[in-house]
């Protein structure tokens, strides 16, 4: 008898994914995701800064009390992302996809190549 594979550390975003876009779909009564989505960009990347700013204020805390914080502030930026990603339309393959398109590539370089109408302000 042959084990199990060895489950890959990003499954779960995988699994995330597949959720969110269900959710996207179904909109389930009662459930968070159904209430960003229903809200829209403006309330999810309302969530997004909110949740941007709780990682960039929880890098500054010291110890394995503040790395801890700091991963849990990751996890609640990703999930907003993601359903943002889910409104949109766009699985996290597609969004790998592209960062593996980057890959071996300055980011100098990428962005100097970006398309002129790129809407991008940094």
């Amino acid at each position: 008898m042959s084990s199990p594979p060895n489950p890959h550390p990003l499954d779960p975003l995988v699994r995330l994914m597949e959720t969110l876009a269900e959710r996207s779909q179904t909109r389930p009564a009662g459930s968070y995701t159904t209430k960003l989505l229903d809200g829209g960009p403006a309330k999810i990347g309302g969530k997004i800064r909110e949740e941007a700013d709780e990682m960039i204020e929880a890098a500054d805390e010291a110890g394995d009390e503040g790395r801890a914080h700091f991963v849990y502030e990751a996890g609640d930026l990703i999930y907003h992302a993601m359903v943002l990603m889910a409104w949109r339309g766009v699985d996290v393959g597609e969004v790998a996809a592209e960062l593996a398109r980057r890959e071996g590539t300055s980011g100098l370089v990428e962005k100097a190549n970006r398309p002129a109408n790129n809407h991008e302000t940094t």
